[in-house]
């Protein structure tokens, strides 16, 4: 039997699965997701499952003709898996692609602009203009088409009771994230800390989902605002990080006592209808008993705004243009993965409590770069910490290759803080503007 596959009984094994996750720092390595929300040329209608142009019919012409292999449910295909990439899809049929751990940012952003390559290639016949934009700019929930995976139909039903954004969260949101590994649980805790500390700055630097249903919301990132009312048990800023016990075992301690929404048995997901981990470990969920291989997929339902599985993941960006994509795990990377700059940056941010953490979150939401982060400027710590990821990525600069420096991916950030406003704060100046709420404008400035 798989060794994921082995009962578990109690929270040893649990907490040395974060445990197996360390690395030395030689073998860190950067991953990142990106999501984008696709509509079809011209008509700007949501894209369906179903279909000679449909989203099954693209993943299957993307498996024939660009050699992935396919992923599927019930003879359906829902994913596909090339050189430890795979092309996945959310449930309003927002397309991501998880990137391989890769050393640099280079590889990643040579990886993100091959998929943008395949993707126009796919697209012939189909027709799909794919948006760069962290909400879906027209549409609501009941105008998106789902997905055929089992696991969104058991969350549609279970995520309402718990907020009444969570539906907008699932069907109509996009995201940029970067994943980034530990050396030991000391570290995993100073990088998490920075992480939530951080998070509402990043998050407003690339706030861009000031648009839905076809007008203007309110908010700089109406989907940062999303998330804090989807389901308070397994969202937030997790306050319990900045404790002094905080570890791997405070975290699975958390994690047991978060509702599950399944459990996967031969391929098939069953609801588990609000039953904890802790309770399916004690007493079993029917017939199945807990495994490790369970514990990594109720951890993929957690979704603070920094994750902890076998490495850590920043989740707070909205998905943005092509130039900020590749910026969002150069900034991260110079912060997390150079201790002086984590120092430094820590310094910068450890008097936040968690009101001021929450209010500033909030604030980011409405006004993006223009929000306050505790008594001062978000604009002006987001300076800050751009400064110190772009000295922290001169130090640990790739010696011996030809493209050592990394610290270009940064440029956009800088000419994104010089404008003082957030990308959504932008947007949403044009279309109340020059653009005369234009959805061609739109769509021809948020295209990839």
């Amino acid at each position: 039997m798989n060794a994921s596959q082995d009962r578990v009984e109690s929270i040893e094994p649990l907490i040395e699965y974060f445990r197996e996750g360390e690395k030395p720092a030689e073998r860190w390595r950067v991953g990142t997701e990106h999501e984008k929300i696709g509509l079809y040329s011209g008509s700007w209608r949501p894209v369906p499952y179903e279909g000679e142009r449909g989203i099954g019919a693209l993943l299957e012409k993307i498996a024939t003709t660009e050699g992935w292999d396919p992923i599927l449910e019930d003879g359906l295909p829902i994913a596909l898996l090339r050189d430890g990439a795979s092309i996945t899809l959310e449930p309003g049929g927002q397309f991501e692609l998880s990137g391989a751990p890769l050393r640099t940012i280079h590889e990643t952003c040579d990886e993100f602009h091959r998929h943008l390559e395949l993707m126009e290639r796919a697209n012939q016949g189909f027709d799909i203009d794919w948006l760069g934009l962290g909400i879906n700019p027209l549409y609501a929930v009941a105008d998106v088409p789902m997905m055929p995976k089992g696991r969104y139909r058991i969350m549609r039903e279970y995520l309402p009771t718990r907020g009444a954004l969570a539906l907008e969260m699932m069907f109509t949101t996009a995201t940029v994230q970067a994943n980034f590994d530990y050396a030991d649980e000391a570290d995993m805790v100073a990088k998490l800390r920075l992480g939530l500390s951080a998070s509402p700055v990043v998050s407003a630097i690339f706030a861009n989902s000031s648009l839905s249903e076809g007008k203007a919301n309110g908010f700089a990132s109406r989907r940062m605002h999303i998330w804090t009312q989807t389901d308070p048990d397994r969202t937030g800023m997790l306050d319990m990080a900045f404790e002094d016990d905080f570890g791997y075992r405070r975290y699975a301690e958390w994690a047991l006592d978060v509702p599950m929404f399944f459990v996967n048995r031969d391929g098939h997901y069953h609801a588990a209808n609000g039953t904890t981990f802790r309770k399916f470990m004690e007493s079993g969920l029917g017939a199945a008993r807990a495994t490790i291989a369970d514990w990594d997929l109720h951890l993929t339902t957690l979704f603070p705004e920094v994750r902890l599985k076998r490495f850590l993941e920043v989740r707070g960006a909205d998905a943005v243009p092509p130039g900020l994509t590749c910026s969002l795990p150069a900034l991260w990377k110079g912060l997390l993965y150079d201790a002086t700059s984590r120092a430094e940056a820590w310094d910068r941010l450890a008097m936040h409590t968690p009101a001021t953490r929450a209010a500033g979150r909030a604030d980011v939401a409405k006004r993006g770069l223009g929000a306050e982060y505790g008594d001062e400027p978000v604009l002006e710590v987001a300076r800050d910490l751009a400064r110190i990821a772009r000295e922290g990525l001169s130090r640990i600069a790739h010696a011996g290759r030809r493209d050592a420096d990394e610290t270009g991916f940064l440029d956009p950030i800088d000419e994104q803080l010089a404008t003082g406003k957030s990308p959504g704060q932008l947007i949403a100046e044009r279309w109340e503007g020059e653009w005369a709420r234009s959805v061609d404008r739109l769509i021809e400035t948020a295209r990839y």
